[in-house]
């Protein structure tokens, strides 16, 4: 699990799906949210990012805090 920074669309709840997210020195931009899922205390998003790869970012609720919990590389874009 990395820690990142992720900016996210702020509808009727905060926190409603990223937009973009900071791993490293690089900034990654959601092109698509394929999936959502919750458990308890936490919320899951699979998303792919402008590189072609597919995360699974989760974010914490009670520590407010987000990381990457998955990661597949399927773009071909570096």
């Amino acid at each position: 699990m990395s820690r990142i920074r992720v900016e996210c669309y702020a509808g009727y709840r905060a926190d409603e799906r990223p937009l973009r997210f900071f791993l490293g020195d690089r900034t990654y931009f959601v092109n698509r949210l394929d999936d959502k899922w919750y458990s308890p205390g936490a919320a899951y998003f699979r998303v792919v990012a402008d590189d072609g790869n597919t995360y699974v970012l989760r974010h914490d609720d009670t520590g407010d805090t987000w990381t990457v919990e998955a990661f597949r590389a399927t773009g071909s874009k570096q």
